[in-house]
């Protein structure tokens, strides 16, 4: 059972949640994206959720899953207004807007996915293992995309993650979910 949770993040701050598989990690943020039902209050700027149209919601917090969906049959089109950030930044190929999503590598959907999410200019990032399938190159491209979004918009972050590097690489504060319950770990860079 989860919670009951109190979780607050600034603007500009990148909370990471650490914690054992199955624990609600991935719950925790898909109650926050307004994705599942739950009994508690989720607020942005004081207003919570339910005041909030759905599809403003979604796209004022933006959730990164673990896999991500792809329903056209390249990844250009998922890009109406284009890119928010060139492909090759993270790592990809300068036509990969022009492959075939199924041919496409976890890795690379996965990068791609992080693109469609920032392209819609999100207040708040919820990114549910955004690294795990990439090389420590194309995971130092990420996190850089990332902290790099953080400043310039002041976007509020949570960043689920399993790796304590990583953690006290990105993270403005660290807390592990355990038992239910959210404690603080260790600061963070």
């Amino acid at each position: 059972m989860l919670g009951p949770l109190s979780l607050g993040v600034d603007a500009g701050e990148c909370v990471c949640i650490s914690g054992p598989s199955g624990t609600g990690k991935s719950q925790l943020l898909r109650a926050i994206a307004d994705l599942d039902p739950h009994d508690g209050e989720v607020l942005l700027d004081g207003q919570p959720a339910g005041s909030i149209k759905p599809q403003r919601w979604r796209a004022r917090v933006g959730l990164l899953p673990p896999e991500s969906h792809w329903w056209l049959s390249t990844p250009g089109g998922h890009f109406p207004g284009g890119s928010p950030v060139a492909p090759g930044e993270l790592g990809l190929p300068d036509d990969i807007m022009d492959q075939p999503v199924e041919r496409l590598s976890s890795g690379e959907k996965q990068r791609l996915a992080l693109l469609r999410l920032l392209a819609n200019r999100p207040q708040v990032l919820l990114l549910d293992e955004p690294t795990a399938n990439l090389d420590p190159a194309n995971t130092a491209r990420a996190e850089t995309v990332i902290n790099r979004y953080r400043e310039s918009s002041a976007a509020a972050v949570i960043w689920i993650s399993h790796d304590p590097a990583q953690v006290a690489r990105v993270g403005c504060r660290a807390l592990r979910l355990a038992d239910g319950r959210l404690q603080a770990q260790g600061a963070g860079a």
